[in-house]
């Protein structure tokens, strides 16, 4: 099997990139088991603090679901039990425990348009596009509709998704989509900025918060507020809240041990 992902560490950061150039980053199968076991991994290492997800050509982080297992002979039976890996990849992302960022240096596309808005936070260099122009060529982005109806307002998504318009950086960010859109040349300095802020923070707490973010996002209020209020008295007991509360009396860095 080739390899298309590329997974490094360094300074407590996972970087996850795609590095598939013959199919523009398509997420195929093969493509999506490495990504999910590259996730897996940082998801497993206690020493990971961040992940971020990359690419290797700067003009597309993804070109999208391969169009060419959309046509070919399996059986449908076979196609649908091979569908499970996004809903496994973006519930992973959910799950990570860790932040996770987008670095858009190129465009995000279809099914990897999901796969960022499943990120937590988006990077993108000014000029970049985003969109799901499956509908173009006769397929609907049905996998990734209800990533883009939690992050769009609803007018907006359905006008993305049913006409295949691409939308650039800048319209993302004043949606809400984007955290940050930066000229190329100081993209690499406001990426590491970013990653290296989080990376300081309490992997324990951030791990408490995002669960705890997942956990609720769909919940009643009254049950969220329940969840809640359980995850925050856990997080008094731990050693982490009381070293922080001691370094900002101190006027200290904390020294986190993650318990």
């Amino acid at each position: 099997m080739d390899t298309t992902i590329r997974y490094d560490v360094r300074d407590a950061v996972a970087t996850i990139t795609l590095d598939d150039p013959s199919t523009r980053n398509a997420l195929g199968d093969e493509t999506l088991d490495q990504l999910l076991a590259a996730l897996e991994a940082a998801r497993d290492d206690g020493a990971i603090r961040v992940v971020v997800l990359r690419s290797a050509d700067p003009k597309i982080f993804s070109s999208g679901g391969n169009l060419k297992a959309f046509t070919d002979d399996r059986p449908v039976v076979e196609k649908y039990a091979g569908l499970d890996r996004f809903p496994r990849l973006y519930r992973l992302l959910g799950g990570l425990g860790k932040p996770v960022v987008c670095a858009a240096e190129g465009d995000v596309l279809a099914g990897s348009f999901g796969l960022a808005l499943a990120c937590d936070f988006i990077v993108a260099v000014d000029g970049v596009r985003f969109g799901c122009p499956e509908i173009n060529v006769g397929v609907f982005p049905f996998m990734i509709s209800a990533l883009i109806y939690r992050s769009v307002p609803r007018a907006r998504a359905n006008e993305l998704m049913m006409t295949g318009e691409l939308i650039t950086a800048d319209e993302a960010h004043r949606m809400d989509i984007v955290n940050r859109v930066v000229p190329r040349e100081d993209f690499e300095d406001e990426l590491s900025g970013l990653v290296d802020r989080l990376a300081s923070r309490s992997p324990l707490l951030m791990r408490m918060g995002k669960d705890a973010l997942d956990a609720t996002r769909d919940m009643p209020l009254d049950s969220a507020l329940d969840y809640l209020q359980s995850q925050l008295a856990l997080a008094f007991a731990t050693e982490d809240i009381r070293e922080g509360v001691a370094a900002l009396k101190d006027k200290r860095e904390p020294r986190w041990t993650g318990r």
